[in-house]
């Protein structure tokens, strides 16, 4: 049976992997744009200012080759003049060396974006196990890598050849020239030669900086088994979903119960529906639903308004209409409003005759409530739905 480990990977990565490999320092990274652009801008610096570098050369050539008598009396005296002439070279040739590393920066920036990290620094020791390292040696990306330089190695090789044999007469015709002259014949050759290896590495780095983004995705596919752990670990398993939304009914439930204590009536039809109302004139501009439900609940609340002593009304029509169209901690509609001020006129009228201030308003009158809010209604009057 083989491990779930090493299922094939052929989903794209995730954006959320993706990132974490960034994170870890995992970006795609093309060494050959980086040369090409160095050594392009390099090249260009040397062309634009090739006039003061010949006229450099020379200057630091003929200080060079200059000997006078404090060469023979003091041996000391030339390695301060080789001392002082590294200085100078130096100062030159170091501007240059880091222009040149900014721009290959840069070019490396340019295909995964800047990304700072420390966890690449972290050591691993895993990786000084060579049981393990063996398999990343013959891995896909370092036998392309690998692939790639040795090709690279020999076309710039053969074409670095091909023209240092094509120019070996100019080479070898600058031994009769003057100084200025061979520096500038020189430099017109090898030249030539820098902008056919430039060449070279522009056809490389165009294929390299595509190619090293379709190997990182590569690397960081996802079989079907890790989209469906991330999924649940980003949005979480549907058992855990399952109990949170329990949990929140039953808290919502039991601040609902909470309030129907508090409710002036309880409307019922007269086990399957029970909504609970309250109405403030000084605070509320409408009544308002505080608790509601059906079946259980329905029962929960009517035994508990009894207990409460809160009045509880047979109102079938009114109850489906409140629990269909009403929402909890909300005011009824507005279509209601009169159908409730009945029932809240019969409760009142109740409440004064069980306190001795008048009569009892008998039965219950027929309350205005429009049949289109009627859950009942709407199902009996579609026939395709009454069945």
């Amino acid at each position: 049976m083989a491990d779930s480990s090493s299922e094939d990977r052929n989903l794209p990565a995730t954006p959320r992997k993706i990132n974490k490999a960034r994170e870890e320092g995992n970006v795609p990274r093309s060494q050959d744009l980086g040369h090409f652009a160095a050594l392009a801008v390099g090249g260009s610096v040397l062309v634009a200012t090739a006039p003061q570098w010949v006229g450099w050369m020379r200057e630091l050539l003929s200080q060079a080759l200059r000997f006078d008598h404090r060469a023979v009396a003091s041996p000391a005296f030339m390695g301060e003049r080789l001392l002082e002439l590294t200085l100078k070279l130096l100062v030159v040739i170091l501007p240059l060396g880091v222009l040149m590393a900014v721009v290959a920066l840069g070019a490396s920036l340019a295909v995964g974006g800047w990304n700072f990290t420390l966890k690449a620094m972290q050591p691993r020791f895993e990786k000084f196990n060579p049981i393990t390292g063996l398999p990343r040696i013959f891995a896909k990306q370092q036998l392309i890598n690998a692939l790639k330089a040795v090709v690279l190695a020999l076309i710039l090789g053969t074409v670095g050849a091909l023209y240092l044999r094509a120019h070996v007469d100019s080479f070898v015709g600058t031994l009769g020239l003057a100084l200025p002259a061979a520096l500038g014949q020189v430099g017109d050759t090898v030249l030539g030669g820098l902008l056919l290896l430039l060449l070279v590495l522009a056809l490389f780095a165009v294929v390299d900086a595509p190619l090293q983004r379709h190997l990182h995705l590569s690397r960081l596919k996802m079989s079907h088994q890790e989209v469906k752990k991330e999924h649940k670990e980003t949005e979480g398993s549907a058992e855990v979903k399952g109990r949170i939304r329990s949990k929140m009914r039953e808290m919502s439930r039991r601040r609902m119960m909470a309030a129907v204590p508090t409710a002036d009536l309880v409307v019922m039809n007269p086990t399957h529906y029970a909504v609970a109302l309250k109405y403030d004139e000084a605070s509320m501009g409408a009544p308002r639903v505080v608790a509601k439900g059906t079946d259980r609940v329905a029962l929960a609340i009517r035994d508990l308004a009894k207990t409460s002593k809160v009045p509880v009304l047979q109102a079938p029509v009114l109850a489906r209409a409140l629990y269909a169209h009403a929402q909890i901690d909300r005011e009824i509609p507005a279509a209601l409003f009169s159908a409730v001020a009945q029932v809240l006129a019969y409760v009142y009228q109740l409440r004064a005759a069980a306190a001795g201030r008048g009569r009892g308003p008998g039965d219950l009158p027929a309350l205005d409530v429009p049949p289109e809010l009627d859950p009942h209604h709407r199902k009996t009057a579609d026939p395709e739905t009454a069945e």
